[in-house]
């Protein structure tokens, strides 16, 4: 073989190194990949633009909604600093990936921005990009979006919390009373029993005991400690036992002062409270006589044993 026929296969062989060395850079650089014939995409670097280009949009629009909750932030964000963002997250998030594959990457990412948020050319001619209405306030916290709506409604927050309290104050006058009409109720019930009682032992009593029950004297008896300071309490218990015919209310001198007092004055017209201990009393004198009456029949018959 001459050294001419030696040079020709040295330039081929050289020709064909260099044009696999820039297969190799131009697929890593348009991120493909090659498989013996076959050019496929590099599904790893379109995964990467796509997440370069998801936060290059997060950090867009959260500048945006920043300005719409009343913060410092940016509605047009220039070029340069979407580059700072890219390269900061070469460092923090990407930093085991090639340089040419992440410059790849970025501008994949560059390019999806520029085809889903606004752009407009500044004085040196980069790109400031601006993130839409729409997605800005999809952007915008939570806190933010409750503090603008509240001050936005805030007429009718206040109406309704107005009426809110007027329902609540209302509810609790009528619990109120209905607990206070419920109490004077039992309270007038135990006046009654007391003067029926009272009524009772007077008619059995031989010392004459007085039928009346000063009113004052009830009242402190009945009521409980912190029911004394509430007056519309026992007023209610006095419409009541006015409204009664059965009890008298007079006034009456004991020990120099005049006293209200109360008097039962129906003959046989009793509770069923007293009747039960009427009946209870009656039927224990009638066993305590017929006791009695069968221990003597027994000692007569013992003594009549003796003797015979």
């Amino acid at each position: 073989m001459n050294p001419f026929s030696i040079s020709i296969l040295s330039f081929v062989s050289l020709a064909l190194i260099m044009d696999a060395v820039l297969m190799v850079i131009w697929s890593a650089f348009m991120g493909i990949k090659r498989h013996g014939r076959v050019c496929i995409e590099d599904r790893s670097i379109n995964q990467t633009a796509k997440e370069l280009a998801k936060g290059l949009e997060d950090h867009v629009c959260d500048s945006y909604a920043q300005i719409l909750c009343g913060k410092a932030g940016k509605i047009w964000v220039p070029e340069s600093d979407i580059l700072n963002a890219l390269d900061e997250s070469k460092s923090d998030k990407y930093i085991h990936l090639e340089d040419n594959v992440f410059e790849f990457a970025k501008r994949r990412a560059l390019e999806s921005i520029v085809n889903s948020l606004e752009t407009r050319p500044d004085i040196s001619g980069n790109k400031d990009f601006k993130c839409p209405d729409m997605s800005a306030e999809m952007h915008k916290p939570l806190l933010c979006c409750a503090r603008q709506w509240m001050y936005k409604h805030l007429l009718h927050i206040l109406a309704v919390a107005v009426m809110l309290i007027g329902l609540i104050r209302v509810l609790w006058r009528i619990k109120k009373r209905h607990t206070l009409l419920a109490r004077a109720e039992e309270l007038y019930e135990q006046v009654c029993e007391i003067l029926e009682q009272n009524a009772v032992m007077a008619k059995n009593a031989k010392g004459g005991d007085e039928k009346w029950v000063v009113a004052s004297w009830l009242r402190d008896h009945l009521l409980l400690p912190k029911e004394r300071k509430d007056a519309k309490l026992w007023k209610e218990v006095e419409k009541l036992i006015l409204e009664d015919s059965r009890i008298s209310q007079y006034p009456k001198l004991i020990k120099g002062e005049s006293k209200i007092v109360l008097e039962w004055q129906v003959e046989g017209s009793l509770g069923p409270k007293v009747r039960r201990k009427e009946a209870s009393m009656n039927t224990e004198i009638k066993r305590h006589h017929s006791i009695s009456s069968t221990n003597k029949q027994k000692q007569v018959k013992e003594c009549d044993s003796l003797y015979t």
